[in-house]
């Protein structure tokens, strides 16, 4: 009994001592030549959720509704690794996460790329990354715009390959980029839909070129590229966009022109109007897109989108108009932190969609209006 009272007491003096050892910790977790690494990498989150009120009128159809909706949540990391090496990753949360048949990431991986420096003018991506396409439209971030208009809307922004963009001067940039143009198989991104004559190519491949200049100290800037792509075996897609940027103090003024001629439908939204189980050839897209943005004061901004699209099918034989689309999104945001970058804003889009009557009569479709007012925020939130 003694000899168990003296082990006892034994570990009641030592465990206090043994304890102290080892919550002092001697070195720390994370190295001190590593802590320094971190100060290159940069974790983003962004949000945006809005409260949705909604109609639509089309024909003898009628419905309304309200929801809350996420329209936007995505994690992204970023660094600089080297000096001439550094990567982008981002995870957008609310998109499909299933592996892509093609390029093997699931479909909620929207980028994820290295970018190597290669010289003081050149430099190269490889991996999954955004198309050097051109427009104003195009740049701006998935978070920041309440909706596309119909080629971006359907467009595949995010594919892998490799790039490699030149900055010849200052104010004048290159790219130019050899991408997957699809991130499915053939069967996997049409199912049962059939074209005549259609093949799965040995490399659905799209090339992409891309200039980007600034004129008179940045107040006017453009964003132009070329593009040409193979979705099917000898058939491809053509697609010019032009983007221009007018900038002085609070005032910003942006205008694009998008043409997009598709040998196969790759929009699906003629495919989508004809709807005989086959997919569209011959079919051409083209639009029209200014948004203009006024900083009232340091808390409220005020912009104004508009929008149109065109849509053609037979364009090299009988050239036929199916439908225009209309837009337009006036929307107030309102700032109420300095160095916070958060957003409350305030939003209607309306769009209206105008069948030819050609259109009309062959295909029995009918001309119909989408109204929606949102109350939301948009929050880029820099995490580290």
């Amino acid at each position: 009994m003694k000899r168990l009272f003296a082990f006892f007491a034994f570990l009641l003096i030592s465990l206090p001592g043994f304890s102290q050892q080892r919550d002092s910790i001697q070195e720390p977790l994370i190295p001190a030549d590593k802590i320094e690494l971190l100060k290159n990498i940069n974790i983003t989150f962004g949000m945006r959720m809005e409260y949705q009120a909604y109609t639509f009128r089309g024909g003898d159809n009628y419905y309304n509704g309200l929801q809350f909706s996420n329209g936007f949540t995505a994690l992204g990391i970023s660094g600089k690794l080297h000096e001439r090496l550094s990567f982008q990753f981002r995870n957008r949360f609310n998109k499909n996460s299933d592996v892509q048949t093609l390029d093997r990431l699931g479909g909620n991986i929207e980028l994820a790329y290295i970018d190597v420096k290669l010289s003081p003018k050149f430099n190269l991506l490889l991996g999954r990354m955004t198309a050097f396409y051109g427009g104003y439209e195009y740049e701006f971030s998935a978070l920041d715009v309440l909706e596309y208009n119909d080629i971006y809307g359907n467009a595949l922004a995010f594919v892998t390959g490799a790039g490699i963009t030149y900055q010849a001067t200052e104010d004048h940039k290159f790219g130019f980029q050899v991408l997957n143009s699809r991130t499915t198989h053939y069967d996997d991104l049409y199912g049962d839909i059939e074209a005549d004559n259609i093949e799965e190519p040995d490399w659905p491949v799209a090339f992409v070129g891309n200039w980007r200049g600034s004129f008179f100290d940045g107040k006017l800037q453009t964003i132009y590229s070329l593009s040409h792509s193979y979705e099917v075996k000898s058939r491809g897609t053509t697609f010019i966009t032009l983007g221009h940027k007018y900038e002085n103090e609070n005032l910003s003024i942006m205008y694009d022109f998008h043409y997009s001629y598709e040998e196969v439908d790759t929009k699906g939204i003629i495919t989508g109007v004809i709807s005989n189980e086959q997919v569209s050839e011959d079919v051409s897209y083209m639009e029209n897109w200014m948004r203009a943005e006024y900083q009232f004061s340091p808390k409220f901004r005020g912009l104004l989108t508009l929008m149109t699209s065109t849509a053609y099918d037979n364009v090299k034989s009988s050239n036929d108009h199916i439908r225009t689309s209309y837009g337009a999104i006036p929307t107030i945001y309102y700032s109420p932190f300095k160095k916070l970058d958060l957003r409350f804003y305030l939003a209607y889009i309306g769009r209206y969609y105008d069948y030819s009557s050609f259109a009309e009569e062959t295909y029995g479709v009918r001309s119909y209006n989408k109204n929606e007012v949102r109350i939301g925020f948009i929050a880029p939130l820099l995490l580290l």
